[in-house]
């Protein structure tokens, strides 16, 4: 889904055959302003996709914008100001609200954990625990936030985790069915296999042929031994139980990446609010 195609479909959700508090209560050829407040602290983002639900209802719409996505905002200021018809202002602006309400929280919480790693070159992932339809907003929220992206989805990267290892009957098997499967179908993606203890990271650099071992719900210090194993041979990743209090035990490892999955799933809606200007 492109985002026209999220906007057209957001916009039906909400009005479906018609705003009819707006069309029962403002005449229809009613000019109007107004103006996305700050009401809280944080890192601003979705200011280009809500100029684009503007611009998708009415292409004559004008912007002024005092801020862009990535910057650092504070409670009280004004991120933009809009011109358009009253009925376009009234339809778009609860579902430009909700995007960057979300998206900003979800920056905001990004830049938290890119914050407390600096100096350090792992980098910050995202996943897939994502809003469905939704999940490209919030993955460029992530990047807004001065995160990595891992995979879009489950066509563009194979990543064996423990279901599919289970399933497999072990790691070697679950490789090797992979490899053969990407051969025979002319595939050219990534391969990053999930471990779940020393065993299974010695079992992976056994069998090889793959480009990142993730490092499942391991202390510090059992990452630690395992990039001594692992050595420059393959990217590793840190998953599983690191929050903002822990994270830096985690990046002293020389892990390459971690992933936080409470980026998107645990992030709090910033406070933002669309006003009428009135002269």
């Amino acid at each position: 889904m492109n985002t026209q195609e999220f906007i057209e479909a957001a916009l039906h959700e909400d009005v479906e055959n018609g705003d009819y508090s707006t069309l029962a209560s403002i005449p229809a050829d009613a000019k109007g302003k107004a103006v996305l407040k700050i009401k809280e602290d944080g890192i601003i983002a979705g200011i280009d996709l809500a100029e684009e639900i503007f611009y998708f209802l009415e292409p004559g719409a004008t912007f002024t914008l005092f801020k862009k996505d990535g910057d650092k905002v504070a409670n009280g200021e004004i991120a933009f100001e809009v011109s358009a018809s009253v009925h376009t202002i009234l339809k778009a602006e609860r579902l430009a609200l909700n995007c960057m309400q979300r998206m900003s929280g979800i920056a905001t919480l990004t830049r938290q954990y890119v914050d407390a790693i600096k100096g350090y070159p792992a980098k910050i992932l995202d996943t897939r625990k994502t809003t469905p339809l939704f999940r490209a907003c919030e993955k460029e929220a992530v990047r807004i936030g001065g995160g990595v992206n891992h995979r879009m989805g489950l066509y563009d990267m194979v990543m064996l985790k423990d279901n599919h290892i289970d399933f497999c009957g072990g790691i070697q098997q679950a490789i090797e069915n992979t490899l053969d499967y990407l051969k025979k179908n002319g595939l050219n993606l990534k391969i990053e296999v999930e471990t779940r203890n020393i065993d299974d990271v010695k079992q992976v650099l056994e069998v090889g042929n793959i480009d990142r071992i993730m490092l499942d719900n391991y202390t510090p210090e059992q990452i630690e031994e395992a990039i001594t194993l692992i050595g420059s041979k393959y990217e590793t990743e840190a998953s599983g139980g690191i929050t903002l209090d822990n994270i830096v035990a985690y990046a002293r490892t020389g892990v390459d990446f971690i992933s936080v999955g409470a980026i998107t799933h645990h992030a709090v809606s910033m406070d933002l609010s669309l006003k009428a200007q009135i002269l």
